[in-house]
């Protein structure tokens, strides 16, 4: 059965920027793309522009058949022989795309830009599906171009490499399922994979806002090098194309995963399937990182 990616569409640029980003994943993988609408959620206006009028069944179902149609035809254009199917999807939004994210190898869903912010602040739809999937979700801004992917100053913009892919790894229980995809996204893009781990010391100094000394500094970046080290040493042996990095930082490894995203063509962290809320780190990425986020779901 060959692998799928699904856009969720809902007719905003928002979501066919996520929609031009999973064909192009599409590409890379060798699968196929399917774009689906929630018949549960109305069309959403232009960002500055008042709501548009609720619609009856009928129009609903005939504006849904037309953004879908437009937008197959618009990816076909860039992709020609890329696989491209549609679906109209029943019921409420959050549970019917949860519903065709568990029968996809990858749900993509756009994102609003938060006003002059260069990053992007999920919806309550968004991030309930991020929240409740068991499969990875990426989320893509609003104003991502083909362009921002790869990196410049190397050639025609076809030919450029792509940016680095960038995982967020907690060492102390690394999860197979997150470091897997990062490897793959870092392979099939044939980008080089940094891999960050942050760390805020359990020091009451440190907390109040004090400096580590020299020596602390040292001892706690060298284990938790060990650390990744370790975690990361069979995938290397997997994956012997890939050229990977490590970055052990003190402090919060939201702030430094952001950083990080200004230079990424993804970011992959990973999400605890227990946990129905999204976390601290999490959370950072989504209102301010500047590439893609990939959500890996593990327990």
């Amino acid at each position: 059965m060959p692998r799928t990616i699904t856009a969720g569409l809902d007719g905003s640029p928002q979501s066919l920027t996520a929609a031009d980003w999973a064909a192009r994943e599409a590409v890379l993988r060798d699968a196929r793309l399917c774009l689906v609408h929630a018949l549960g959620r109305q069309p959403d206006a232009p960002l500055g522009e008042a709501p548009q009028p609720s619609l009856s069944s009928d129009e609903q179902t005939r504006w849904t058949d037309d953004m879908l149609r437009d937008a197959e035809a618009a990816i076909a254009r860039r992709h020609p022989g890329l696989q491209i199917s549609t679906e109209c999807l029943t019921g409420e939004p959050v549970s019917a795309l949860l519903g065709a994210a568990g029968e996809a190898d990858l749900l993509v869903l756009g994102s609003r830009g938060l006003g002059g912010v260069a990053g992007f602040l999920a919806g309550s739809v968004a991030q309930a599906v991020v929240a409740g999937s068991r499969r990875p979700v990426v989320l893509v801004r609003g104003s991502l171009r083909f362009e921002d992917e790869r990196r410049t100053g190397t050639g025609a913009p076809g030919a450029a490499p792509f940016r680095d892919v960038v995982l967020g790894l907690n060492s102390a229980a690394p999860d197979d399922n997150v470091i897997e995809f990062a490897f793959d996204a870092a392979s099939q893009r044939a980008a080089r994979l940094r891999v960050v781990q942050g760390r805020s010391p359990d020091l009451p100094y440190y907390d109040n806002g004090g400096d580590l000394n020299a020596e602390l500094h040292d001892e706690l970046t060298g284990e938790m090098h060990r650390a990744l080290s370790e975690a990361l040493e069979p995938w290397r042996h997997k994956f012997p194309g890939v050229e990977v990095t490590e970055q052990a930082v003190i402090g919060k490894a939201g702030s430094h995963l952001v950083e990080a995203s200004r230079d990424a063509s993804l970011v992959v962290v990973g999400h605890r399937r227990r946990r129905m809320a999204i976390g601290p780190v999490t959370q950072a990425l989504l209102r301010h990182a500047t590439a893609p986020v990939a959500l890996v779901p593990h327990n």
